[in-house]
């Protein structure tokens, strides 16, 4: 089998598993992305995510995460949901923390697709990720031709938008590479223009996460500074304004994935019951979901803070 008929038949695979796209990339040293990454974590951008700045080497570098890397087949899989939560004044979930945690079920899917590729391909070596190591995620899916960085930092596929989780199989085996998109965010600003707290830089493109409302509502484990009053848009986990207001997005497809369907108890809470929101009621609505992360004080911070 030559590499041609190799990477189609991956790419069949990955859509038979419900990936929104499949496309391969070359690996090797990633020189401009590793300046980037640089100058990023010397602005401070990462706030309190000290993780981020942990194994720069592996993170530019597949070969130091897998020997003798040779492709990097980058994959997307939808969440986009239109369904949303029935009382307006109640504080906002993102939705791809409505089902369950992604990391779960896309990781599954990558390692079947793994061990596909292994049954196919014979005698090679390769890690999957979702998410679970130092992996430029959104970098790969550019250079596989699966999107451009837009100005809100977030992955666009111009006829997909950007609502999907992105995940890797790095190995050893020679594929087919696709060639990166350009970029099509043209003169648009509408992302920098809604971001309420100014997060986006001016020309786009560079986020500050230390002023991201996900971040704050997510990653800041101590208070949120006061800085941040009446500027949270009512968002009690994540957010999505920046996706919200992109036009690419109109071409989103509602997910056929029954794991990412949202409890109907979760999408019927009211605003006063979140703010009377208990810790049994917690741990049942969210069950094996990403809220998981932000932990039942965290997210009672959060509903406080909204209430300032």
């Amino acid at each position: 089998m030559n590499r041609a008929q190799l990477t189609n038949q991956i790419k069949t695979k990955a859509e038979e598993l419900g990936f929104l796209m499949c496309a391969v990339a070359k690996a090797g040293f990633m020189d401009t992305e590793a300046k980037n990454l640089e100058n990023w974590l010397n602005q401070n951008y990462h706030g309190n995510m000290s993780y981020m700045a942990n194994h720069f080497d592996k993170r530019v570098d597949p070969t130091l995460l897998v020997r003798g890397a040779k492709s990097v087949i980058s994959l997307g899989y939808n969440y986009f949901n239109p369904e949303q939560q029935q009382d307006e004044s109640a504080p906002k979930i993102s939705m791809y923390a409505y089902g369950r945690d992604y990391h779960k079920v896309v990781k599954k899917k990558i390692v079947t697709l793994f061990n596909f590729i292994k049954s196919i391909a014979g005698d090679i070596h390769g890690r999957s990720f979702v998410d679970s190591a130092p992996v430029l995620e959104r970098d790969w899916a550019r250079r596989s031709g699966n999107g451009w960085i837009g100005k809100n930092a977030m992955l666009i596929h111009p006829k997909k938008g950007s609502y999907f989780f992105l995940g890797e199989i790095i190995l050893d085996l020679e594929l087919e590479y696709d060639e990166p998109l350009n970029d099509y965010c043209g003169t648009c600003t509408k992302c920098i223009d809604a971001c309420p707290t100014d997060a986006i830089s001016p020309q786009g493109y560079i986020v500050d996460g230390s002023k991201c409302i996900s971040y704050l509502t997510i990653e800041l484990k101590s208070s949120i500074p006061d800085t941040f009053k009446s500027k949270m848009d009512g968002w009690m986990f994540g957010c999505d304004i920046c996706q919200q207001v992109c036009p690419w997005n109109r071409f989103s497809t509602p997910h056929t994935e029954a794991q990412f369907l949202p409890k109907p108890e979760l999408m019927s809470m009211t605003q006063e019951e979140w703010k009377d929101l208990s810790e049994p009621v917690y741990n049942q609505l969210f069950e094996g979901n990403a809220v998981k992360r932000t932990m039942y004080e965290g997210l009672v911070r959060n509903i406080k803070f909204l209430e300032q």
